[in-house]
């Protein structure tokens, strides 16, 4: 699932969400309402159905994988408080994540291809895995490379929305702070995530 590359539109259309930030992506979602196929009939989803797109939104929306998924669920589970809390806390977490949501990338695609490449850095040091599980205190920053600073703030003066509560980014030095472990108010997925859990469970 992390390297999905089939038409972005489409699984926005299906799964009936901003999952896939690309404006063309967006903009197709836009002119289309309805999933992609035959619309003879507008048809309710059955509550396995529904289950299973909700899941579909968390794996697309964070770029990761069913056995990925399952090792965050089984942590999640252990973990004391809501299961459904945890899990998303894990996925909010991720560095893939945490450099979007800081306008250091337009998508979590680009940010999971920079973070590959070697462009960030974690405490001072090269990470290059975009499931990293970030942690407070933590400061990401891109590498003082001439190329790649005039690259994020080229990036960072083209990101919309605000930077999550959780944050505090440097835009002067292409940094940001990770503060506190993400909470039910921070996550910006629409999802019903106690849906997730029951299928999940089974």
């Amino acid at each position: 699932m992390g390297h999905y590359t089939g038409p972005k539109a489409k699984i926005n259309r299906r799964l009936g969400a901003v999952i896939y930030e690309s404006r063309g992506a967006m903009r197709a979602a836009d002119r289309r309402p309805n999933p992609p196929g035959m619309h003879n009939r507008p048809k309710r989803p059955s509550n396995y159905g529904a289950a299973l797109m909700e899941k579909q939104k968390i794996k697309h929306y964070y770029g990761i994988g069913e056995k990925q998924l399952r090792r965050y669920f089984a942590h999640a589970k252990h973990s004391k408080g809501n299961t459904g809390e945890n899990l998303l806390s894990l996925c909010e977490r991720r560095l893939d994540n945490v450099v979007r949501r800081a306008g250091l990338a337009l998508t979590r695609c680009q940010a999971r291809q920079g973070i590959v490449h070697g462009h960030f850095l974690v405490n001072g040091h090269k990470v290059d895995k975009p499931s990293y599980q970030m942690r407070p205190g933590d400061v990401v920053s891109v590498r003082n490379r001439e190329k790649l600073q005039i690259l994020y703030r080229s990036i960072h003066a083209d990101a919309s929305g605000e930077p999550a509560a959780f944050l505090s980014p440097d835009p002067e030095t292409l940094s940001v702070t990770y503060d506190a472990v993400p909470g039910p108010e921070d996550i910006s997925l629409p999802v019903d995530v106690n849906m997730v859990v029951e299928f999940m469970s089974r």
